[in-house]
């Protein structure tokens, strides 16, 4: 019996901040789009972000696999510009997981965008504020639950990932081993006590963070009136 891997447990947790950081940089601004566009093709560009909640992962990692190596112009261009591949690195892990965890950030901001009042937001235009200062202003702090939602969804579910991760960056111990195929690995090689035991710390950590989560998002909510 082999001792639970902290290494993976550490990369996993590093994975998921920076994945979390850079999607909620991108997702404000595209989720304000989705929820406010009038555009008909809006729904599909919100189609494209959904495709990860329906694309078995193995699918969704080939193709990132595929734009990441070094024959793509991707990948070329990154190993010409670095002297290293994207792929089976860390930074290939990285991409891979904001492709798959994208829909987790947007679509709980585009539902706490879209209850933000209206009248709101007229008002700023009105007073000549411009669409990035709007959301700044009115709408970001009028969403806080949507973006603390946004986040911590982003982050466990990064955590967790394992198909896409397995598929773009391999399993290379200090590299791109994560907690999900660190817990695979000892499957594998019989080692069910080291399996239960990690299986039991992304347990534990998944339903600490879906109740805190949960606990935050009910604050401010209308009770039923007592008799």
């Amino acid at each position: 019996m082999t001792e639970m891997d902290w290494s993976a447990v550490g990369l996993s947790i590093r994975l998921a901040v920076l994945t979390t950081l850079i999607l909620l940089v991108f997702a404000v601004p595209l989720a304000a789009w989705l929820a406010y566009s009038r555009r008909r093709w809006t729904v599909v560009v919100e189609a494209v972000v959904a495709l990860p909640l329906v694309l078995p992962p193995t699918v969704l990692g080939f193709y990132i696999l595929v734009a990441l190596g070094n024959r793509s112009p991707i990948g070329q261009w990154w190993t010409e510009l670095t002297g290293s591949p994207l792929a089976f690195t860390f930074t290939g892990l990285l991409i891979a997981s904001v492709v798959y965890s994208l829909p987790f950030a947007v679509q709980p901001l585009i539902a706490s965008f879209v209850t933000v009042d209206r009248r709101l937001i007229e008002a700023s235009t009105v007073l000549g504020r411009s669409w990035a200062a709007t959301l700044v202003r009115v709408v970001i702090p009028l969403s806080r639950t949507g973006l603390t939602t946004a986040a911590v969804l982003t982050f466990a579910h990064t955590i967790g990932e394992f198909g896409v991760v397995l598929m773009v960056g391999g399993n290379i111990p200090g590299e791109t081993r994560t907690v999900a195929i660190s817990i695979y690995d000892s499957v594998q090689a019989f080692d069910y006590a080291t399996a239960a035991t990690t299986s039991l710390w992304l347990l534990g950590f998944s339903v600490v963070i879906l109740a805190v989560t949960y606990g935050l998002n009910r604050k401010g909510r209308p009770t039923w009136p007592r008799a």
